[in-house]
């Protein structure tokens, strides 16, 4: 989850291979239909080149073929790390640890990569399944009273499923709603600061009152945790005994505020982007009713009367396909940025020391080299023999590289099991057409209704 944020870029000079980008013709497009509008006319025009987005002074370059991202993500990876003014905004919610970059990263990451491995996932399965079963009763039972709000209701499903896998039992249902809604009203309150990096922190911004409130909160949640999981025994397999029992960068242990830090950072990763993905589910369903009856007859199929268990994941090949095609045009991540720690040539451009690239998953989930038909919701994109044959780079919800998205794995079996159950036991239709909106992800642009009623 980023934004197009920076200080000010060393001017490239005209070079043939890279695309202008005007200042009047950003403008012009953010003026007409906001900041989708630009992407969208880049996605038609040229797509694949690299531009130069010519913002006075900052001059980011815009990276979507996967050529040129596997040289910054893969093969050239040191030389980009993530120096863009964005991160040191973000920096002020995660830390150093996991939503970093240096030595505090690599060590957050090495103690949660087994958070996250196969072995882990089965170990939390039951505590996974009880989370959802729970969380679609309560969505039943108010939806009962009428249409709900897509996003609340996915967001509190999610929160469901992870607080075991974060927690074990030590937060209540009620506790875990309230860090997840003030760690997603931090993250929103850095806009303002993301796109004004330059602005001194005491020249108070716009958010930056709801981010001291609510990072507040934060604290105020999370650090009795840490202590009643000192005191208390607290499930091996829960994040925040990984996270206890790791050690930094220093050889030391975490201290509780590289705890927490890591905490909120995975949240961010985790909790905002899944629920937003989940809200994108039905409205691609309501959308593409052929596509929900292909789910529904999976899940009826797969499932039948029996309860949900973890091994129908791998059954429900054509829902997770929905999925990633979910994920493929709503890039809730829509930008990455990255910083040339010196000077390079990606593909004929050079790049100075300096340069902000943005990586962008939306533009280059639109490449039609890769992506024929690229607006069309086609699952069937993902089958196996057509995968194998698309440049793995091709398609990066989850990012690339070093940095690649740990929670990747669960989030599919998450989401699959989500929308497996809810399709199983529920009509869901959405109430009202929805257009997306740009702003930290790709959201939609007015709160999603729901008509939610028990199938017959």
């Amino acid at each position: 989850m980023s934004t197009i944020s920076g200080v000010q870029t060393p001017a490239e000079p005209e070079h043939p291979a890279l695309r202008p980008v005007p200042l009047r013709a950003i403008w012009k497009d953010v003026r007409r239909g906001g900041p989708l509008e630009l992407l969208d006319r880049l996605a038609r025009e040229e797509p694949g080149r690299i531009a130069q987005l010519r913002l006075g002074p900052f001059r980011p370059l815009l990276v979507t073929h996967p050529d040129h991202l596997r040289h910054v993500l893969r093969d050239h990876a040191d030389n980009y790390p993530r120096g863009a003014a964005m991160w040191s905004a973000l920096g002020r919610l995660t830390g150093d640890g996991i939503g970093g970059e240096g030595p505090q990263w690599h060590a957050s990451r090495q103690i949660l990569q087994s958070a996250f491995s196969g072995a882990h996932l089965r170990q939390m399965s039951g505590a996974m399944l009880d989370g959802i079963t729970a969380g679609t009763d309560e969505l039943v039972e108010r939806a009962a009273a009428g249409p709900v709000d897509a996003g609340t209701e996915m967001t509190r499903l999610v929160q469901r499923v992870i607080d075991p896998v974060f927690f074990g039992d030590l937060i209540p249902a009620g506790e875990g709603d309230r860090l997840g809604e003030s760690i997603a009203t931090a993250m929103g309150s850095l806009l303002w600061r993301m796109a004004l990096p330059f602005v001194p922190h005491a020249v108070p911004l716009p958010g930056d009152l709801a981010f001291w409130r609510a990072t507040r909160t934060v604290r105020r949640i999370l650090q009795p945790l840490l202590a009643e999981a000192r005191r208390h025994a607290v499930p091996e397999h829960s994040v925040i005994t990984k996270l206890m029992r790791g050690t930094g960068a220093d050889g030391r242990p975490l201290t509780d505020q590289q705890i927490v830090d890591d905490i909120v950072a995975l949240f961010v990763a985790g909790s905002e982007s899944s629920a937003i993905a989940l809200t994108w589910v039905w409205v691609a369903l309501a959308e593409h009713p052929e596509v929900l009856e292909g789910v529904r007859e999976e899940v009826d199929r797969v499932i039948g009367d029996g309860g949900l268990r973890r091994d129908h994941v791998r059954e429900l090949s054509y829902t997770r396909m929905v999925l990633r095609e979910v994920l493929r045009i709503y890039s809730v991540g829509w930008a990455v940025p990255r910083m040339a720690a010196a000077d390079d040539v990606l593909g004929d451009v050079p790049v100075r020391a300096g340069t902000t690239l943005v990586i962008s998953p939306y533009l280059t989930h639109r490449l039609p080299e890769f992506w024929p038909d690229p607006l069309r919701f086609d699952p069937l994109r993902f089958t196996r023999e057509r995968s194998r044959t698309r440049d793995p780079l091709a398609y990066l919800p989850f990012g690339d590289g070093v940095h690649q998205c740990l929670g990747e794995a669960f989030f599919l079996e998450e989401a699959t099991l989500v929308v497996a159950e809810l399709v199983r036991r529920c009509d869901i239709a959405v109430a009202d057409p929805v257009r997306p909106k740009l702003s930290l992800t790709v959201q939609p642009r007015q709160p999603v209704r729901l008509r939610v009623a028990p199938r017959a």
